[in-house]
């Protein structure tokens, strides 16, 4: 009996989706050379199950298998993919942290990973000073702990025009040639023998369920239902860590900023209820325009009040993998406002090829063909993220290309919370949330009007709309200093938030106890146009620099 065939894994971490779009495409192209391929994220395990089991479980399975992942079963891996995204200032993405903590254990040892043969792809901006840091952090460590190489790091750049898959696509090339060098079962027939792209394309990794309104048992839905159904049906983007719960603000002020005449806009916003620390993040779920909702699901030929239920795919070998998406059925409408981003998110390139197949106008088919091509690489980045282009616009912009429901659950987009530091002190603002927002809007090249979504519908409240705005909690890496320290703030263009909470608690220290002197450097393109003493909220002194 021959060896068989070899597996690819790759493993991916990112905090907006970038990651995990180019983990799927390195899965798709490994595939396409008959390489099955497994992906997985980096978070995907719980360490208790190393007590329990010490191999790979298959959880679901897509167009490349997901599976449930156990660090200590990398040393069992003959080749392994990372693909892993750098935020902020060198910053993990929160789903690497635990996996990063694990390698770092001494115990390991230096030949922990000498039977494994490994490749590292980065997603960055180099326009920040620690560019790619996370996947030259960890491309050090693996090499520390005995893996071997298989090809350089590729390092993927947000500035370059065509942005990471400039990088991505020939440093994919040069994997698969080395991988076959070093062994030739993971293509048994060749690097270059690729399957065509419509073999693949053959059902959505999800299944929707529709079920008949009379049979449904009719049930009142509670608003803590409501952030909970939210949860489940955003399985990974949004938070499910039990110790960041989901609650609800009610807004309580909406207030301007800046004068008339401003370029900006920028709003201080009031919520109540909840007791925090300085500090302190919030994850804000937006709401969706309503009209833009309703244009999506008549362009989409998608019946609104309809009750589903999503499924991982079945498979005649296996069955159902993982859990079941939607545990109650719920109106579609209400499934897309609350965890498909059709109106601000960018559709990737492999929306355009998913497109391909179901255009029946012929000029229509050749462009998207075009756009899912390499050639067409430049002018789809060109089409798509310069202009940022909606999920919403490019659908309509294809009028011929019906896709099934089951495959837009799948492409489009998750709806993600904002995270906002809170600007409010709870000393000095009791059951009290404060955030202070600039209102996202530009132009693109070709002089379209943009709006961030979160930002504009926040502006758009008014506290007598009593409306709840579903939110999670979690701590930031800025910590509250002691009021005996000095402190010396410095927002010149921003991070200005979590300062107006510290002067807020050193103010009412200061009403009861000595506190140490506070020094705020502020930017703005138009001081005089700021009010200053409602931005920080306390009394102060002002000096212009």
């Amino acid at each position: 009996m021959g060896e068989k065939q070899r597996k690819l894994l790759v493993l991916y971490a990112c905090q907006t989706g970038n990651a995990l779009d180019a983990a799927e495409r390195i899965g798709r192209e490994a595939e396409r050379r008959g390489c099955p391929a497994s992906i997985v994220s980096t978070d995907e395990f719980d360490p208790v199950w190393n007590r329990y089991n010490s191999s790979v479980t298959s959880l679901r399975t897509d167009d490349c298998c997901h599976i449930l992942f156990i660090p200590s079963s990398l040393p069992h891996e003959e080749a392994i993919v990372f693909v892993v995204s750098t935020t902020g200032q060198g910053d993990s993405p929160d789903s690497f942290k635990e996996f990063w903590k694990f390698l770092l254990q001494r115990n390991l040892g230096n030949s922990w990973l000498q039977r494994v043969r490994f490749a590292v792809f980065g997603l960055g901006d180099s326009g920040y000073r620690k560019y790619n840091f996370v996947a030259k952090k960890l491309d050090k460590r693996l090499l520390d702990l005995g893996a071997t190489t298989i090809i350089e790091k590729g390092l993927g750049d947000d500035q370059h025009p065509s942005g990471y898959e400039a990088t991505l696509d020939p440093w994919m090339l040069s994997l698969w040639g080395t991988l076959y060098q070093i062994n030739p079962k993971y293509f048994p027939k060749g690097p270059d023998v690729v399957i065509p792209r419509d073999e693949l394309i053959d059902q959505p990794k999800f299944r929707i369920v529709y079920h008949k309104q009379e049979t449904l048992e009719p049930a009142l839905m509670v608003e803590s239902d409501i952030i909970e159904r939210a949860r489940e049906m955003s399985p990974g983007k949004l938070s499910k860590d039990k110790s960041k719960p989901g609650c609800f603000l009610k807004m309580t002020k909406n207030e301007v900023l800046t004068k008339a005449g401003s370029t900006k806009d920028v709003r201080h916003f009031e919520f109540q209820f909840v007791s925090s620390v300085i500090g302190d993040v919030v994850e804000l779920l937006p709401s969706q325009d309503s009209s833009a909702i309703d244009a999506f699901i008549e362009r989409c030929d998608l019946d609104p009040e309809s009750f589903i239920t999503v499924h991982p795919r079945e498979t005649e070998s296996n069955g159902s993998f993982g859990e079941v998406i939607t545990h109650v059925p719920i109106k579609l409408k209400t499934f897309v406002e609350l965890t498909m981003d059709v109106t601000s998110a960018l559709p990737r390139r492999y929306f355009s090829e998913v497109m391909t197949f179901y255009a029946t106008a012929e000029h229509e088919k050749a462009r998207l063909q075009y756009f899912a091509s390499p050639e067409g690489r430049d002018d789809l980045y060109n089409y798509n993220q310069k202009e940022r282009r909606s999920v919403l616009e490019v659908v309509e912009d294809f009028p011929s290309v019906q896709m099934p429901f089951e495959w837009l659950v799948q492409l489009v987009p998750a709806l993600k919370p904002r995270a906002f530091s809170i600007s409010s002190s709870p000393l000095a603002y009791p059951a009290q949330v404060h955030l202070t927002v600039s209102v996202v809007s530009w132009m693109t090249p070709y002089k379209r009007p943009r709006k961030g979504l979160c930002s504009t519908w926040l502006a758009s409240l008014t506290p007598e709309q009593g409306v709840n705005i579903p939110v999670w909690f979690h701590k930031s890496s800025l910590p509250a200093p002691p009021q005996s320290v000095p402190l010396i703030l410095v927002g010149p263009g921003t991070g200005c938030a979590p300062f107006r909470g510290f002067i807020a608690e050193r103010a009412v220290q200061a009403e009861t106890s000595p506190t140490a002197p506070v020094m705020f450097f502020f930017g703005s393109r138009n001081g005089h146009r700021f009010f200053i003493p409602r931005l920080l909220g306390v009394p102060c002194k002002r000096r212009r620099c």
